[in-house]
């Protein structure tokens, strides 16, 4: 059979271009393209929110700067709207149609864990905020944390209980998020090694309202406080109906605690309450006083940890490209990797061997409505 060559015309590839039919997409060679997603609506939209805030701080104050390798930051924000399954959808719209060249985010640990895979394969960078549960950097050699993780959360947090001489606790997990699931097992694993019992364990799903039957059979336990391992959202609302309850042993948490939600809808009922975190706008070092002033004059409130780990994650993000003189995917990788001693908001921060944060943990408490400093434990 005769093959039949066709020749298409330079005026219909141009109307094809122009009504989106062509597969090829110009990239703009004058700025280096990031990535982020965040959850800036939906259950956790104030995690996302915060930490689009700190990104968005540290990419208007480095291109305010002259930028990097003479070229201006351009940052792709895409909001995966706190739901499972579209953090990666947007994670891969960013990187196929975006053709960014490092991804910030997510603050969940489930919507990071469905990120990690697609980053890993593009060869695209990825450092997560706040993700602690150990899994997300497993993915991969491209994928990396500004944050601690669950494993030493989990032991900061069962060392406190102990230390205050609280033997028996009683755990409410979150079943539905991975974040809560990791922090509960780590928490127990410490807890029972080292003296204490677990007297009770109750589970629920995030979105959830009624806790009254899962604090009825915690209350019969006695506990002398509640490890309640989930997020700010449902964390506020067992606070409440446990002491509607009758219970008034304090609750414990992780930074999952840390969003103004939590007092606001917990109100006193919160009170003598403790959490771990990776900062506190306290701290009285004229770097984080600096970086408090510059937030508060912007958004007119003062940065939660998720803001400073946002605005750290692109820091890094911008010190990696500045020492790799390069956006290339390998190169790029390495000069994360090799980021050691840096001098972050949230604490000084080498990245391990696993692409982990090694650094400390705060102890906060609210009192009198406010998130007060407790204590600082190194790792």
């Amino acid at each position: 059979m005769k093959r039949r060559h066709f020749v298409i015309p330079t005026a219909a590839l141009t109307l094809a271009a122009a009504f989106g039919l062509s597969s090829c997409k110009k990239t703009d060679d004058s700025v280096i393209n990031i990535g982020e997603v965040a959850a800036l609506t939906g259950g956790t939209a104030t995690f996302g929110q915060s930490s689009h805030n700190g990104t968005q701080m540290a990419v208007d104050e480095i291109n305010a700067a002259g930028g990097l390798l003479g070229k201006q930051i351009k940052l792709h924000t895409e909001d995966d709207q706190s739901k499972q399954g579209e953090a990666g959808i947007v994670a891969k719209k960013l990187i196929s149609r975006s053709k960014i060249s490092a991804l910030l985010g997510e603050v969940a640990s489930g919507r990071s864990l469905e990120m990690a895979p697609i980053a890993q394969a593009a060869g695209v960078p990825m450092i997560s905020p706040a993700s602690t549960n150990p899994k997300v950097t497993e993915a991969g050699d491209y994928v990396f944390r500004v944050c601690f993780i669950d494993p030493f959360q989990g032991t900061v947090m069962s060392k406190f209980a102990l230390s205050k001489g609280w033997k028996k606790v009683a755990i409410l997990t979150d079943s539905k998020q991975d974040y809560s699931v990791g922090l509960t097992e780590f928490f127990k694993k410490h807890f029972a090694a080292n003296g204490g019992t677990i007297v009770g364990e109750q589970s629920y799903g995030s979105g959830d309202k009624d806790f009254k039957a899962q604090l009825t059979a915690i209350k019969g336990g006695a506990p002398d406080a509640i490890f309640a391992s989930g997020y700010y959202n449902e964390v506020a609302l067992i606070a409440v109906q446990a002491r509607e309850l009758g219970v008034s042993a304090p609750l414990l948490g992780g930074d999952g605690w840390d969003s103004p939600s939590l007092i606001e809808v917990g109100g006193d009922a919160m009170e003598g309450c403790y959490f771990s975190n990776h900062f506190s706008n306290e701290d009285q070092a004229p770097a984080i006083q600096d970086f408090v002033k510059k937030y508060e004059a912007k958004h007119g409130a003062k940065p939660d940890a998720m803001a400073a780990l946002g605005y750290d994650s692109a820091k890094i993000l911008f010190d990696a490209i500045k020492r790799a003189n390069s956006v290339d995917g390998p190169a790029l990788r390495d000069a994360i990797a090799a980021t050691k001693e840096y001098e972050g908001i949230t604490g000084k921060i080498t990245l391990d061997s696993q692409r982990n944060a090694t650094k400390p943990a705060v102890i906060l408490t609210i009192k009198d409505g406010k998130v007060v400093y407790t204590e600082t434990i190194a790792p």
